[in-house]
């Protein structure tokens, strides 16, 4: 019987999928955000070697109903939709690709930035409602402007790169970042979040979820930041308090936001965000390009092929630590 790759969502990358394939695994797919007992009965059902992790979350439930699961290989970088401890104590590496979606997540986090900054989606839809709100405007250009970015892993430094060839000054918060990586690309490296918050004009999210990074874009340092400040998430929602970021949006103490991600998703339907007009809103597709989806794919799968073979990893893609590289536990 052919061994089984589950995938949480509806495709996988034609590349990806060939290689998995080559390597006599069967790629099987649920709908994307399946939960509760269609999950359950669609990993009962694959009997799975391998999980490529993109929609929807592997917890206790999943394990249980997967005796044979021997790697788990996120679509991404993010993790927090999968119980890495839980992961641990049955022995399964968690892998994740990364860098392989850096620069589309780069240019979606500054695509956000410029419609925000340009009042883009406003103008258009002004435009359309017969309004040429030409007389009295007054642009923002953002060149000499100061942009922080929360975390320095590889979509963080990316953006560096673009924020740069747009003439702004960029700094960084990262306690966990090597000072090589601010050497090599010139940032200025910021040592507290809270300096970072009230010095610079933009604030891009590229941290993981975690307890300690959970709302860390609070209330209070909602009130450390310029008035004309904006911020950016392409990372994942719940690093912002969204009731606060909405109170200090309604009472014009920063200037607007770009978020691709939310706490919740898809937000509900009566979310406080869909009347703020200082908004721009995508819906969590910054990596979801042609050729990072490929890059990713590929990566996810030869993950899973490697493990299963025995092969190592590089110990930066596994999670939850070198010792289950081949699939054991420290037991």
């Amino acid at each position: 019987m052919t061994d089984k790759v589950l995938i949480t969502g509806p495709s996988l990358a034609p590349t990806a999928v060939t290689l998995l394939e080559a390597a006599g695994l069967e790629p099987v797919y649920v709908p994307a955000y399946s939960q509760g007992d269609g999950l359950i009965d669609a990993v009962r059902g694959a009997r799975p070697v391998g999980i490529i992790s993109r929609m929807g979350r592997i917890d206790a439930p999943v394990f249980e109903a997967a005796p044979d699961l021997r790697v788990i290989s996120k679509h991404g970088v993010g993790v927090d939709n999968i119980n890495i401890a839980l992961a641990s104590s049955y022995g399964v590496p968690v892998l994740v690709a990364t860098g392989a979606n850096a620069v589309s997540v780069a240019e979606h986090a500054m695509a956000l930035l410029f419609a925000v900054a340009k009042k883009l989606v406003p103008l258009d839809a002004g435009l359309r409602a017969g309004r040429w709100e030409k007389p009295g405007f007054k642009g923002r250009e953002l060149a000499g402007s100061s942009i922080g970015l929360v975390a320095f892993g590889a979509i963080a430094r990316q953006t560096a790169v673009f924020a740069k060839a747009f003439g702004m000054e960029v700094y960084a918060y990262d306690p966990f970042a090597s000072d090589a990586a601010f050497m090599e690309t010139g940032v200025t490296r910021i040592e507290s979040l809270d300096d970072l918050v009230s010095r610079c004009d933009v604030i891009s999210l590229h941290a993981p979820l975690t307890p300690e990074t959970r709302a860390m874009i609070n209330a209070e340092r909602l009130t450390l930041m310029k008035p004309g400040a904006i911020i950016i998430n392409t990372a994942r929602g719940a690093l912002i308090d969204e009731a606060a970021l909405s109170a200090a949006l309604a009472e014009g103490r920063i200037a607007g936001a770009g978020l691709d991600s939310f706490a919740q998703e898809p937000p509900a339907a009566d979310h406080p965000f869909w009347s703020e007009p200082r908004l721009v809103l995508t819906p969590h597709i910054g990596g979801v390009t042609e050729a990072a989806n490929t890059r990713v794919g590929v990566e996810a799968a030869q993950g899973i092929i490697d493990i299963l073979a025995g092969r190592p990893v590089p110990p930066a893609r596994i999670i939850n630590g070198p010792a289950l590289a081949h699939g054991k536990s420290d037991a």
